[in-house]
């Protein structure tokens, strides 16, 4: 089976014990792998379906489990990505948590500002949907698509907040 088609967050539950424990051992990310960590979800970005996108996206997601320094929020009911096309739900899954890393590499102060990360991880999972109908118009999937509308017209904060506040309690 391709690796793209296995879901991110099975990948994080498969490396997560294995990482964890060699986690206990180290001390929090370096400048050095924060800007590497960057590089890969700038990589990512500009060319999510690319070979090296898998390999990147999948550093990105064992380096984010290993430091003690950075802590994601997941929620995985706020976009619901469940929904589309089972081939790409570790691809959105990966888009949302890329995004959500760059917000907190970038912004370190908002660490505990939940709302400004689910928003940042939301954006990622509709670049990688653009990126992906440019590839394949016909993988369109509404979902995707209302979530898009609410972007262009400017409501998409107040999806992400109303979805958190009832999907999202921890």
């Amino acid at each position: 089976m391709h690796l793209r088609h296995l879901s991110v967050l099975m990948l994080c539950v498969f490396f997560y014990a294995p990482i964890a424990a060699s986690a206990a051992d180290r001390g929090p990310s370096t400048p050095e792998e924060r800007k590497q960590a960057l590089q890969y979800i700038q990589d990512f970005e500009a060319n999510p379906l690319s070979p090296d996108a898998i390999k990147e996206r999948e550093w990105v997601v064992r380096w984010t489990i290993e430091i003690p320094d950075i802590h994601l929020h997941m929620c995985l009911n706020l976009g619901r990505y469940g929904k589309v096309d089972k081939k790409y739900f570790g691809d959105f899954f990966g888009a949302e948590l890329l995004a959500q890393t760059k917000f907190l590499l970038q912004d370190p102060d908002k660490q505990d500002d939940r709302l400004a990360e689910y928003q940042a991880g939301v954006e990622g999972a509709l670049r990688f949907y653009e990126a992906l109908l440019k590839e394949n118009p016909k993988v369109r999937k509404p979902l995707m698509d209302e979530l898009l509308k609410k972007s262009d017209a400017g409501t998409l904060a107040l999806f992400v907040k109303q979805q958190s506040e009832s999907e999202c309690k921890n």
